[in-house]
């Protein structure tokens, strides 16, 4: 059985790794002011976002992810040709509606696949499973990577899901903003609530930084830092920590919201490279996608793994 993968676009995970594994990217058109970017992961699109230095007019941007017919017409030109079974790793349902688009136009894919096979000379089904990652950016990696290594393992489909949504709700996501004002502006223009003015201001005039946990689709702060760097220590001290401890998915993910080569360059980061090499875990190292930027700011690091039940200590 051909089995094959689709992640939308705000899926931190490396362009390398994407294309090595033939994986595509439902992608979301970001507008800012005047001008449109095609959110693909593409890194000539997110190097013409940041060479434009957009800053604080990005909290205004408006995205749109793939419609529901869009993801119909993905599927029926292309994937139900090519695959014989699609998973389709979403951004957690809590904070974008891609899951429910994917899910209302699986029903139209699988009404109309076999007439559209049967047109390309394909034999056989077709099936497509939809898994809501329960979170975001960086840590929509762990359950990516761990289909990966299923399909090349070629487990069958069940099995492969129930892992996954295993995986999914053991993943923990965290993210470290620079700028507390542009969070609460982007988070105005959503009418998220979840980032106040005094907590802006308060942030703003110590230069307070809060470290945010994104589990099982619900966010939140878990701690705060004097400062950027001593925020990255913390999170990085917390990941190293929890690799030596092990993970469900030997992985690591991480994403910045800029140049990668200032991400190797933060405090505790060269701890985690090591800890990772010397467990045997994957790190990937991705650009942030332009959807993740324009929601926290650039310069934003967002991090993930997946583990048992642990208490989160800051």
């Amino acid at each position: 059985m051909r089995m094959g993968l689709a992640v939308d676009a705000s899926c931190d995970l490396p362009q390398a790794f994407l294309q090595q594994h033939n994986i595509v990217v439902m992608p979301i058109a970001v507008k800012v002011d005047d001008e449109t970017f095609l959110d693909e992961r593409n890194p000539a699109e997110i190097r013409r976002f940041l060479d434009r230095q957009l800053g604080s007019r990005s909290h205004s941007a408006e995205t749109e992810p793939c419609s529901v017919r869009q993801i119909e017409n993905l599927f029926l030109e292309r994937l139900v040709l090519e695959q014989d079974c699609v998973f389709c790793l979403t951004i957690t349902a809590t904070r974008s509606p891609i899951f429910d688009h994917v899910n209302r136009a699986s029903f139209a894919i699988l009404k109309s696949y076999r007439e559209v096979r049967k047109q390309a000379g394909v034999p056989g089904p077709f099936m497509m499973r939809v898994i809501d990652t329960r979170n975001l950016f960086a840590a929509e990696g762990p359950a990516t990577i761990e289909a990966v290594r299923m399909i090349d393992a070629d487990e069958p489909p069940a099995a492969i899901r129930e892992r996954l949504l295993h995986v999914a709700n053991n993943t923990y996501g965290y993210m470290l903003p620079r700028d507390l004002y542009y969070l609460r502006a982007r988070a105005k223009k959503k009418n998220d609530r979840s980032v106040g003015l005094v907590s802006a201001m308060l942030g703003s005039a110590l230069d307070i930084k809060p470290i945010l946990q994104c589990h099982r689709g619900e966010t939140g702060p878990v701690g705060k830092a004097r400062g950027f760097e001593q925020g990255a220590q913390m999170l990085f001290d917390h990941a190293t920590r929890r690799v030596r401890a092990g993970l469900l998915v030997p992985a690591m993910c991480v994403s910045y919201g800029g140049d990668l080569a200032v991400l190797a360059q933060l405090p505790g980061y060269a701890e985690l490279r090591a800890a990772c090499a010397e467990t045997g875990v994957q790190l990937t190292e991705a650009p942030m996608s332009i959807t993740g930027m324009v929601n926290v700011g650039e310069g934003a690091v967002t991090l993930g793994f997946a583990a048992e039940e642990h208490e989160v200590r800051f």
